[in-house]
């Protein structure tokens, strides 16, 4: 244990996903290291990150502006819409290059342990998207693990009485695991081959 606030800071740090408190206390000291210009800079784009990035006011993507760059984008198609949980999501799955429709960002999976359930996801937002009839497929390209499995569930039965096709990413993923880790191919093999629902 360190003293006042060099402890606060590895607090702080542990409090990220993926920082254990090993890494938090490495990146603490490394903080610590480092000239102050580079600490300085670190803080001002937290600072300015927060005041700053906003939500898209179409999809719930992260954006500088109302509208995302992909909402904004005149070439993309809006017969394909694809479910993510998070806005990570879309960046793994630009990555592959393969698909060029719309998103949707639920912020989140069904986890009734976790206390979160259909009324805190973007379920209503996507709704209405779909209301104006020009979607021809919802792609469920949830997390392969049991949130997601629920969320892709509830999200079929809701939309079975709508006019369109519902499909859902192949396996190839791996259970349990998040889609921002999956590497291109297997991400691309599991977009292909995607299925009815």
């Amino acid at each position: 244990m360190y003293e006042g606030i060099v402890q606060d800071l590895i607090d702080e740090l542990g409090k990220l996903p993926g920082i254990g408190p090993k890494s938090a206390q490495r990146i603490a000291f490394h903080l610590l290291d480092a000239d102050d210009a580079a600490v300085r800079r670190l803080a001002e784009v937290l600072v300015n990150v927060k005041d700053t990035v906003r939500f898209c006011e179409v999809c719930g993507n992260v954006s500088a502006e109302e509208k995302c760059r992909i909402c904004s984008d005149p070439r993309r198609t809006d017969e394909v819409l694809c479910v993510v949980e998070e806005s990570k999501d879309i960046v793994a799955i630009e990555r592959i290059r393969e698909f060029r429709g719309r998103y949707h960002v639920l912020g989140g999976a069904i986890d009734p342990i976790g206390g979160v359930g259909p009324n805190d996801l973007r379920i209503a937002q996507l709704m209405s998207r779909l209301g104006s009839g020009e979607t021809q497929e919802v792609i469920l390209a949830l997390d392969p693990n049991i949130e997601g499995e629920a969320t892709a569930a509830y999200l079929s039965r809701l939309l079975a009485p709508l006019e369109v096709t519902v499909t859902r990413l192949a396996s190839g993923l791996p259970v349990g695991g998040d889609l921002d880790y999956a590497d291109e191919m297997t991400l691309g093999r599991a977009f292909l081959g995607r299925r009815a629902v």
